[in-house]
């Protein structure tokens, strides 16, 4: 809110007379600066060396959604992974799962979305204060492996100062027509002295979601199994002195939402690689089941996931802690847990995953010159798979690293070079275990030529190490309808990257434009290997072999007026193996253009358009998708009633009802995006 006001205050104080206009026109426009916590070195979007985002405030109530990569699908060189309602992860420059890290305030995620594009990311977005994303593999601070990028979701489940009141909290209520949502969410810290509390939680309730009709027709139906049930419960608290705080939180998460196109196949292995399936049925599966997933699940209809996280969070920070040292950072997080598939009322596979984060870094002191960061990390990951979809052996993750990231200012110039190092060894029940190890380092320098402007360059060098998954994986996978081949002799992939960006920050036009190209020796796939094993199943070999992924990305704003600002962003992508051929489910091109618009002091709306392209850059036995058009619309008004600050939105998306299909998602084939929707909520903040 305090956001908010700053930017209501801009408005009214350039309010639209001739005279006001005139001067506007001649007094470059600042755009409000925020800090980017994941990069360690507190910089702001400007002065980073690699493009960076951030979502909060406005911006980020009317993109929220129910999942993660929903809610950040749509940013420049951002997509989704789109499976089903309840599950979706980020999708940055082409690459996902465990290309693209995902943290709460620098720790690991801790769930088991990484192994499976059908299993949900923990993180609620209803919960979120701010959300950073960081494009590209110069995020050496939290793994080597994260070539795509980092997502960072900052939240206020361990509080950080006292509030001054004592006491400070939101409450949000919303609803949608497309599936009949139902959501609520709240939050309320309060402190004394040297203590505060904090309390949080969400519930939802989402029914199968709508689906546009087919060549102009009428909505036909609903997508089968679409629906998506969340309540998610925080307590924390924290001790907070002069020179910094230590807080402990606990986060209890239980979600239960339908596998879209789940089809289950009996599969039998005549030698430890050699699978065949046969076709199976599941029993009462009945399309009429929409209206009452409750129903629905007693008499054994659509399968399900049923999931639930315990998760406890430390973290803390500390002034000066030693000499030398500007700050210290701890961060820890440790998670149980644990999901059912359930198939005809019975559960058919069981995940767990028992994983510890945990993270230090020193803030040193300007040492000649430079200033930087150094630490550690360590993560334990015990993971199991129990059922009939056991196709990944219990497996035990060690993995530590070690960090350096250093800055060097002079004059118009930024100068920063990364280096980090890591080890990992992986025991795997009734198989030989792997040892691997990886180093990585970056460079790069932002030159501000210009009060207004900066060109920034990046070099980096960064090695993944395989996981679990890809070493060992052996077995029928329903959700993405393949039997999996894991490979215990793959090695380290090592990606070559080079960006250039340039970006303008004030003044009546704003842009920042990307172009990137990323090689990667012995790049991990997973390749179809072109064997139809029966039951609508396929057989897919985990893989290396040489790849490239070049782009271009970039968002360019023009204000006309204190009131009106249009936009233009879009993003381009390819993927290509060395040898010839396509790396699979690269998201299509997509170009847009958006209008902002303060129509009073209290009421601002906004229209946004934009066109995703026919993908037909597509990999061996993988299916092309057509181009369509979205179009989205909102409006917020913003008062106050005595002591709180209120909010009421009203959002359009899909507006024409367009058939879409995401072409990074598994399911693409089967399964349609949400048809025409409208979504109203309440946020209060006092």
């Amino acid at each position: 809110m305090k956001a908010f006001h700053h930017r209501l205050a801009l408005a009214i104080a350039l309010a639209p007379s001739a005279a006001a206009l005139a001067d506007e026109a001649r007094t470059p426009l600042e755009l409000e600066s925020n800090v980017i916590s994941a990069s360690a070195l507190s910089s702001s979007p400007n002065d980073m060396v690699s493009p960076a985002a951030v979502l909060q405030g406005d911006q980020l109530m009317l993109r929220r959604e129910a999942t993660l990569g929903e809610t950040l699908d749509g940013l420049p060189g951002v997509h989704s992974s789109s499976f089903g309602a309840g599950a979706s992860r980020p999708v940055i420059r082409g690459l996902d799962g465990a290309r693209v890290r995902v943290l709460s305030d620098g720790v690991d995620a801790l769930d088991a979305s990484t192994i499976s594009p059908d299993h949900a990311v923990s993180l609620e977005p209803m919960l979120v204060e701010r959300i950073e994303v960081l494009k590209g593999p110069a995020t050496l601070l939290y793994g080597g492996g994260a070539i795509g990028g980092v997502v960072n979701v900052i939240d206020k489940k361990v509080p950080t100062y006292i509030p001054e009141k004592g006491y400070e909290g939101e409450v949000e209520l919303r609803a949608n027509s497309v599936a009949n949502e139902g959501a609520g969410a709240f939050g309320l810290t309060a402190g004394a002295g040297q203590f505060a509390m904090r309390v949080e939680g969400v519930k939802r309730q989402d029914d199968a979601y709508e689906i546009p009709g087919a060549g102009g027709e009428p909505r036909s139906s609903k997508q089968t199994g679409s629906y998506n049930d969340t309540d998610t419960a925080t307590l924390g608290g924290s001790w907070i002195g002069d020179r910094g705080y230590l807080g402990l939180a606990y986060t209890q998460q239980n979600n239960r939402y339908g596998l879209l196109a789940h089809e289950h196949a009996d599969c039998h292995v005549h030698d430890p690689r050699d699978w065949h399936c046969a076709s199976h049925d599941d029993e009462g599966h009945d399309d009429d089941h929409d209206e009452d997933h409750d129903h629905e699940d007693a008499e054994g209809g659509v399968p399900y996931i049923d999931m639930e996280q315990r998760r406890w969070d430390l973290r803390g920070e500390y002034r000066e802690p030693l000499p030398g040292f500007e700050l210290g950072r701890l961060r820890v997080g440790h998670s149980d847990y644990e999901h059912r598939e359930i198939e005809g009322g019975e559960t058919s596979t069981t995940f767990r995953n028992d994983a510890t984060d945990a993270r230090l870094e020193l803030t040193h002191a300007p040492l000649l010159g430079w200033r930087g960061v150094l630490g550690g990390q360590t993560l334990r990951r015990d993971f199991q798979a129990l059922g009939e979809e056991a196709y990944v052996p219990p497996t035990l993750t060690r993995n530590h690293g070690l960090f350096l990231l250093e800055e060097y200012r002079v004059g118009d110039w930024r100068y920063e070079l990364g280096l980090r190092h890591e080890w990992q060894d992986i025991d795997a029940e009734g198989q030989r275990g792997a040892s691997h190890r990886g180093t990585s380092a970056s460079a790069g320098a932002v030159w501000s030529f210009a009060p207004e402007y900066s060109l920034g360059l990046t070099l980096s060098r960064s090695q993944r190490l395989p996981t679990a998954e890809e070493l060992y994986a052996n077995g029928p996978h329903a959700a993405t309808r393949t039997v999996e081949l894991g490979d215990p002799e793959l090695e380290e992939e090592t990606s070559h990257n080079a960006e250039l960006s340039l970006r303008k920050h004030t003044g009546r036009i704003q842009f920042s434009l990307s172009l990137y190209r990323n090689q990667v020796n012995d790049f991990i796939y997973a390749a179809d290997t072109g064997r139809d094993i029966g039951g609508g199943m396929r057989e897919i070999q985990y893989s290396q072999d040489d790849a490239v992924l070049t782009g271009a990305e970039g968002e360019v704003s023009y204000r006309f007026t204190a009131a009106t600002q249009a936009s233009l962003f879009g993003d381009h992508v390819r993927g290509k193996l060395r040898d010839g051929g396509d790396l699979p489910r690269i998201p299509a091109d997509r170009l847009g253009v958006r209008l902002d618009q303060r129509l009073a002091p209290s009421l601002a709306g906004q229209l946004e358009f934009y066109r995703v392209q026919r993908q037909d850059e597509v990999a061996a036995y993988e299916s092309e998708t057509g181009g369509y058009n979205m179009l989205g619309a909102s409006l917020t008004y913003d008062g106050r009633l005595q002591n709180t600050d209120y909010q009421v939105y009203l959002k359009g998306s899909n507006l024409l009802d367009s058939v879409g299909r995401n072409h990074s998602s598994f399911i693409k084939d089967e399964v349609v995006l949400p048809g025409r929707n409208l979504t109203l909520g309440l946020r209060l903040v006092f």
